[in-house]
């Protein structure tokens, strides 16, 4: 039998195994954050900790809501409302990596829907600045983004800045709207 061979195939067993992996790992998540949405508020209480965790178990979570923007509004009338986003967007940023991780071990998640399509179109075309952009916008489906980007196989370090940075523009703005509207109720 042929070296190369021998070395496609094993490589073949490796990444099918980490697909797998992947997967696992997605839907743990998914179905955790789902059976404990109801204590996620909670972990508010953590300060900026809890806001991070808060946030990236809600963006971890595939195509089930939890809610993580809601927080964010709110929780900047506690605190900085920059250091609120920028917690938030890291926090969101690692939570979009499950979307990424699932698209990546295989499109069979959602394939055959026309709105994914559209996207994986859209991001091949486009690349980061359409991560970006999708990312920077409160956008319930940006899942399907992440799953494009794992199954178009965009480098994790690039997909992770790109959303890192849409995350930041939209956390900014949540987090700073929070600050104003509760500054203006108080008062």
């Amino acid at each position: 039998m042929n070296p190369s061979s021998q070395k496609g195939k094993h490589d073949g067993r490796i990444t099918a195994v980490l697909r797998i992996l992947a997967l696992i790992v997605v839907l743990a998540i998914t179905v955790g954050a789902y059976l404990l949405r109801d204590q996620v508020e909670n972990l508010a209480a953590f300060g900026l900790i809890g806001i991070f965790l808060i946030v990236l178990i809600s963006y971890a979570t595939i195509i089930v809501p939890v809610p993580g923007l809601a927080i964010v509004f709110a929780m900047s009338g506690a605190f900085h409302p920059l250091s609120v986003a920028l917690t938030a967007a890291l926090g969101g940023a690692v939570g979009e990596l499950a979307g990424y991780l699932a698209g990546y071990s295989g499109r069979a998640v959602i394939e055959n829907w026309q709105q994914y399509d559209k996207v994986t179109a859209w991001v091949r075309k486009y690349g980061g600045p359409a991560i970006l952009l999708l990312a920077a916008i409160p956008n319930p489906f940006f899942d399907v983004v992440g799953i494009a980007a794992g199954v178009l196989k965009i480098p994790i370090h690039k997909f992770f800045l790109w959303v890192l940075a849409g995350q930041i523009i939209k956390m900014l703005y949540i987090a700073y709207a929070g600050a104003i509207s509760l500054d203006w109720l108080l008062k």
